[in-house]
């Protein structure tokens, strides 16, 4: 039984990058936060906006990284060593290339299919994957060449709507996940496809 004790949404640091697809996952921890009352502060010890959050009877950090997206496992290891978290109790929310805007799919473990966000973290896990993730979709531009442009772009306004009602249903099958059980937070996840 895994019971999730850290949640974190990877990020670039800085106002030039907050609107960007890359941050999706951050726009999921900021949503969640405030779901639930709870304001992130940064924490230097751990490099990163951080809150304690209760959902049901869990007790969850919750980690916006501020280190560039390239070193989100410095903060990753900090809070989770500090806190004495498992890897198999960590959510890693990130964007995702390979699901259209309006998708986003539960999965653990694999690797870290070119995000230089977790290919960080894996490394600094020592190469453990048994963490979780929450892949929200952001799409994928037709030039493969324009990859690093196009996650550090700005979605088109349909299409964050699209990426935002996703957002908001995996919050909610989070919470099922926390306060029910994984498999049925899983099965709602993946039927879901905003419109």
């Amino acid at each position: 039984m895994s019971h999730l004790k850290l949640i974190v949404g990877l990020a670039n640091p800085g106002e030039k990058y907050a609107k960007t697809r890359h941050n999706a996952g951050a726009w999921y921890i900021y949503q969640l936060a405030k779901r639930h009352n709870q304001i992130l502060k940064e924490k230097k010890k751990f490099f990163g906006y951080t809150a304690r959050c209760r959902i049901g009877n869990k007790e969850i950090w919750l980690l916006i990284p501020t280190t560039s997206m390239n070193y989100s496992g410095k903060a990753v290891i900090a809070l989770s060593v500090y806190y004495n978290i498992t890897v198999s109790n960590i959510l890693i929310v990130h964007d995702e290339l390979y699901f259209p805007p309006g998708i986003a799919k539960f999965k653990q473990n694999g690797n870290h299919g070119g995000h230089n966000g977790l290919k960080n973290i894996i490394q600094s896990l020592g190469n453990n994957t048994q963490f979780h993730r929450l892949r929200i979709g952001v799409g994928c531009p037709d030039d493969r060449n324009k990859l690093v442009e196009f996650v550090l772009g700005v979605p088109k306004i349909k299409e964050k709507q699209l990426i935002d009602r996703a957002i908001n249903e995996a919050i909610s099958c989070t919470e099922t996940w926390l306060i029910e059980n994984r498999i049925k937070a899983i099965n709602r996840l993946h039927s879901f496809k905003a419109t």
